[in-house]
């Protein structure tokens, strides 16, 4: 049987090779529902049946992911659905999965401890750091490393949800705009060709613009609550006091550097080495990359004391969720971007109209809000992919002719990823440290409300400013 069965895999491959991508002139609008759908229960299944997501997400994403395969095989053909498959796997599926990975496990070892006073002047610096940290470790490693020591530093105060909400602004969104290791959105460009320092060069004055507003509203607002005496608890009724502060896995540091000189070298390095791998381009560079910070994985994991993992409570839990749905996310999302790609040919040619003016040209203040307003509710990553490739797709277009629609893309699936608490992997992470740490978050609608406050009326600004 076992024979029979990879007889019938090693007569599949030469298909695999040669199969072509689908056509996305012919495909109708409902193959963009698995899409939808994995997306709608990504979003919402945590909040109305969160048992149920929890024990079988893994479960819905396949269920997701086979509602586009199955019709594909039926109707295009199995070389079809299994070479789409094969593609989105090989070429974004395992680099994506392989660098979150790396930079969860290495930063989940850097533990902070001792106690500073959470001042307002600390209190900004800390989420300063953590934003300059963010675009380096990632939004989900700076989130991990800097939440616990900020609430440590306030926990003898009794107004810190706000100080919560604005490390979700700043550290878990807004902080990793600047390189492709910030946010997974931005990595995933690089991988479809986007430069290493694209990013820095087109969108670093929209992020300074949208952290240093961010920081100084906080300044002011944190200032208000510190000095309202009711805000202080007695000194005697301070959990954890004042204490140096020391660091523990700091050799974790160093494997931080070699993941950032990794992605550099793969961005930088082309020897013009390849390989063909059932029709899937792997590059030389690519491949080092991947097995370099493989490496950094296992060498974190052997070198980390015990107590650093367990002072940050790490556990597998969020990785293997992550890479779970992201395996239904990059099968689901082929069909849509073939559509897109279409352009006023496809399904989603109202998409295309609704982003484009009528001389043809793109409408960058629509690509901001269209790619944010979705990054709100939806992942990040997959929404940045679909305005990508509705921008055409071609990289080397989009960082030349078109960089301004290409930053509008960028800051909208960034910056906007804070609005509510599912737009972006770390915001329910950092609300959830919180509230054990007897903090009362706001509620799904109540977090909104503040992000409607605070954070609508800059992206407003910002679109008069930089993308008109």
């Amino acid at each position: 049987m076992r024979a029979r069965l990879l007889i019938g895999l090693s007569g599949l491959l030469p298909a695999l090779a040669h199969a072509s991508e689908l056509d996305g002139a012919v495909l109708s609008a409902w193959w963009g529902v698995p899409f939808a759908g994995l997306l709608l229960s990504i979003a919402l299944c945590p909040l109305l049946t969160p048992i149920i997501w929890h024990r079988h997400f893994g479960k819905i994403a396949l269920a997701w992911a086979l509602a586009f395969l199955l019709p594909c095989a039926a109707l295009f053909g199995t070389a079809m659905a299994a070479g789409g498959a094969l593609h989105a796997f090989v070429a974004e599926y395992i680099p994506f999965i392989i660098l979150v990975t790396s930079l969860f496990v290495v930063a989940g070892g850097i533990c902070v401890r001792g106690n500073l006073h959470g001042t307002p002047a600390l209190n900004t610096g800390l989420l300063a750091i953590g934003a300059l940290l963010a675009s380096v470790m990632g939004t989900t490693g700076a989130s991990m490393l800097m939440i616990r020591p900020l609430i440590r530093a306030n926990d003898n105060r009794k107004q810190a949800v706000h100080i919560v909400v604005f490390f979700i602004f700043i550290v878990s969104n807004a902080g990793g705009s600047l390189t492709p290791l910030g946010d997974p959105p931005l990595f995933l460009g690089f991988l479809k060709g986007v430069d290493f320092f694209w990013t820095v060069k087109n969108i670093f004055f929209e992020t300074l613009f949208l952290c240093v507003s961010l920081l100084a509203i906080f300044y002011l607002l944190d200032r208000h609550y510190y000095y309202n005496r009711e805000d202080q608890r007695p000194v005697q009724q301070d959990p954890t006091p004042d204490s140096p502060i020391r660091f523990e896995g700091k050799a974790n540091f160093a494997l931080l550097a070699t993941i950032v000189g990794a992605v550099l070298m793969s961005g930088l390095w082309k020897p013009g080495v390849s390989w063909s791998l059932f029709g899937v381009h792997i590059e030389l560079q690519n491949v080092l990359r991947d097995l370099v910070l493989i490496g950094a994985i296992f060498v974190s994991l052997a070198i980390t004391p015990e107590e650093a993992r367990k002072g940050n409570d790490f556990s597998w839990g969020p990785i293997q969720e992550v890479a779970k749905l992201f395996a239904g996310i990059f099968i689901t999302i082929i069909p849509v971007i073939a559509m897109l790609r279409a352009g006023e040919a496809g399904a989603f040619a109202t998409v295309v109209r609704a982003v484009t003016d009528d001389q043809g040209q793109p409408i960058n203040a629509m690509y901001f809000w269209a790619s944010g307003l979705l990054s709100s509710f939806l992942d990040n990553a997959p929404t940045y992919l679909v305005f990508f490739n509705t921008a055409g797709g071609d990289a080397a277009r989009l960082m030349t002719q078109m960089a301004a629609t290409l930053a509008a893309i960028s800051c909208g699936s960034v910056f906007m990823g804070a609005n509510s608490y599912i737009g972006n992997a770390p915001n329910m992470m950092v609300k959830a440290i919180a509230e054990e740490r007897g903090i009362k978050m706001p509620s799904f609608f109540g977090y909104m409300a503040w992000s409607c406050a605070v954070l609508v009326p800059l992206f407003i600004l910002m679109t008069f400013i930089f993308f008109r």
